[in-house]
């Protein structure tokens, strides 16, 4: 099977570990949501994986083959940073000619038709572009090449809502046409909770979850209704978050329910993604 592996993966700057004995898979054909609150160690551990940068322990490999300085391995990744490697004064037009020199499948058609859709002058320079379409013009080559994984690092960053919500629907689309890996590294955890099958979240340099978007939230779940009912049913209960509007309340509950003890005027829902997060990487 086609996959990325990583085997005790640790890296030091000066006296700081960023990432501590990481094991972890990406598996063929899924969206994954690699979470974690800035500093967490996202980045670092996708730059190692694509050799940016070089762990100071530990292994990659990339469909059963070490992926340090192994051109061979690393055509099949690719990695949307949140840093600019592209020239400054390159035109989007030329950059797209330069993918298409670095990668033959490179979707010259998609990535124009693309560009339209977004809005990019495809004639500006990389340095007369916003931080919104410095993004685009990356999401645009991330989804147009031809390789079996793609790392998307902050690929909102700076984007308005529109430009957001067309990302996602055209990242689900393009993943519907082409499977393969995607994994989505942010913070903005409610954006992507509709997207993702799975879930890995990075704290201090360290794995504290990884599984199934389904199978973490199975771990718990929201209450909604009056707050006197509320305040009832949740006596006694592990209760991660309440959020109240006038009279109303919602709380997001850890443990299984029996739901025909539900009493009535109060509504069951799955638990939030977000608020969960919050809870785990505040611990």
């Amino acid at each position: 099977m086609n996959k990325i592996e990583i085997k005790g993966i640790s890296k030091q700057f000066g006296n700081v570990w960023a990432l501590s004995d990481i094991d972890l898979n990406f598996e063929e054909n899924k969206i994954y949501g690699l979470l974690g609150r800035n500093g967490a160690g996202k980045s670092t551990l996708l730059n190692i994986i694509t050799n940016k940068i070089f762990a100071s322990s530990g292994e990659v490999r990339v469909n059963g083959e070490n992926a340090i300085e192994n051109d061979h391995a690393l055509k099949n990744v690719f990695l949307m940073s949140e840093k600019n490697y592209y020239p400054n004064n390159m035109k989007i037009r030329e950059i797209f000619k330069w993918s298409k020199e670095f990668y033959p499948g490179f979707d010259m058609d998609y990535a124009n038709n693309l560009a339209i859709k977004f809005g990019l002058n495809i004639n500006k320079r990389v340095k007369e572009l916003s931080t919104g379409y410095s993004s685009i013009f990356k999401i645009i080559i991330a989804l147009s090449v031809p390789v079996q994984f793609i790392l998307l690092d902050e690929p909102v960053l700076g984007l308005d809502a529109n430009h957001r919500d067309l990302f996602y629907r055209l990242l689900i689309e393009n993943y519907q046409q082409n499977p393969r890996t995607i994994v989505i590294s942010t913070h903005l955890i409610e954006e992507v909770s509709n997207v993702i099958e799975d879930i890995i979240i990075i704290k201090d340099g360290k794995i504290l979850k990884n599984e199934s978007v389904e199978e973490l939230l199975s771990k718990g779940y929201s209450v909604a209704g009056s707050a006197a009912a509320i305040d009832d049913f949740i006596t006694g209960k592990n209760v991660i978050s309440c959020d109240s509007f006038g009279g109303l309340k919602t709380a997001c509950v850890l443990g299984k329910i029996d739901k025909t003890q539900i009493p009535q005027g109060i509504e069951v829902n799955k638990l939030d993604l977000q608020k969960l997060f919050i809870q785990l990487t505040n611990v």
